[in-house]
């Protein structure tokens, strides 16, 4: 029980007021700025402003590359960088057969309470047998066995997923400590959500800078909150082209409900920035994406998302892009049957979708 009596995920008695003056006075439509392009440009700097992390352009990649090994119709190489001044980041790149350059995806992986791998939930590690055995376990409960980074490495696409802060190489996290790695990172002025962010941000740029890639054409992919990330990674990144999204959009007011994750903390300061709420929506700020090609997929049994917050930040979406005369570059659906998982046949219909618009054929 709370201090205050409350049992846990359960809104305090101030919170619903608190919740009740949220009325997003930026989002597109309610805002006073009515030109779109001026509209991005402030949105997006009230959003970079809440990141509490400052960017990040002036420090070199530096990215050290071990020898490539053959995949099925692609190589695999690790790649380690500097995303931001504060450390070193290892990732997975994958590079098709043949001349390129490339279309690419940025892949975000997920969270799912699970450490001790980060980039191995997307590609299927080549490199550590006892992480291979953790990974093919999250791909067979997840995925339907399947590696989604590998998928579209043999569709031919170049992929790169890196660890975010506290999975795979990056000193694993255990469950509890979540909160108080947030609340450190609040101490200091920063943010959790914040750098995360700003490390999605920089490797769009990296993965676009690669000679082998069409810097035209990269998109973001992300499941659970890696789908967060993708839309996220599409609103503040000009390196993202497009983005895909799976299980993870909604309208805040309908995830704040007593008994949604969210309420918990731990998980939820990898998504949250401070004050932001004030300001935009969860929709809106994807919106700041607008209008590049977007699909947003979720499940219908998902209980981490209520379908009135799913109705919401769709007809939302859907209302921005329609405005401006961009309805058919976005795509939302929400698969009946399906709880919080990527299963084979919603990633054959993501990819398709992701082939037509970066045309991976040219």
């Amino acid at each position: 029980m709370s201090a205050g009596g409350d049992p846990p995920g359960v809104l305090p008695g101030f919170h619903p007021a608190l919740k009740d003056e949220l009325t997003f006075p930026l989002a597109w439509g309610t805002s006073p700025v009515r030109d779109f392009e001026a509209w991005r440009r402030t949105a997006r700097a009230t959003v970079e402003a809440h990141l509490l992390v400052d960017r990040q352009d002036d420090i070199p990649y530096a990215p050290e590359f071990t020898d490539r090994e053959d995949g099925d119709g692609y190589t695999r190489e690790l790649v380690t960088l500097s995303l931001t001044r504060y450390g070193r980041v290892r990732g997975a790149l994958l590079t098709p057969h043949g001349p390129g350059p490339f279309p690419a995806v940025l892949f975000l992986h997920d969270h799912g309470s699970r450490f001790d791998i980060g980039k191995e939930k997307a590609v299927r590690p080549w490199y550590d047998d006892t992480r291979l055995a953790a990974a093919v376990d999250w791909a067979d409960r997840h995925f339907d066995g399947r590696f989604p980074g590998d998928e579209l490495a043999r569709r031919g696409y170049a992929v790169f997923c890196a660890d975010a802060l506290g999975w795979g190489d990056r000193e694993p996290l255990a469950y509890e400590r979540q909160q108080a790695l947030a609340s450190n990172l609040f101490h200091l002025g920063s943010s959790l959500a914040g750098l995360l962010a700003r490390e999605d941000q920089r490797a769009a740029g990296f993965l676009a800078g690669l000679d082998r890639v069409d810097a035209r054409r990269v998109a973001a992919v992300g499941f659970s909150m890696g789908g967060y990330r993708a839309w996220q990674a599409a609103a503040l990144s000009d390196d993202v082209a497009a983005a895909v999204s799976v299980c993870w959009m909604t309208g805040l007011k309908g995830m704040l409900v007593p008994g949604n994750n969210t309420l918990r903390g731990q998980s939820a300061f990898h998504m949250l920035h401070p004050g932001l709420a004030r300001h935009l929506d969860l929709p809106d700020v994807a919106s700041i994406a607008a209008p590049k090609p977007m699909l947003f997929l979720g499940g219908g049994q998902d209980p981490l998302f209520t379908a009135e917050g799913v109705r919401t930040a769709h007809t939302r979406l859907r209302a921005v892009w329609h405005s401006l005369g961009a309805a058919g570059r976005l795509r939302t659906e929400t698969w009946p049957g399906t709880g919080h998982a990527f299963p084979g046949r919603m990633q054959d219909t993501a990819f398709a979708w992701l082939d037509s618009v970066t045309d991976v054929r040219s």
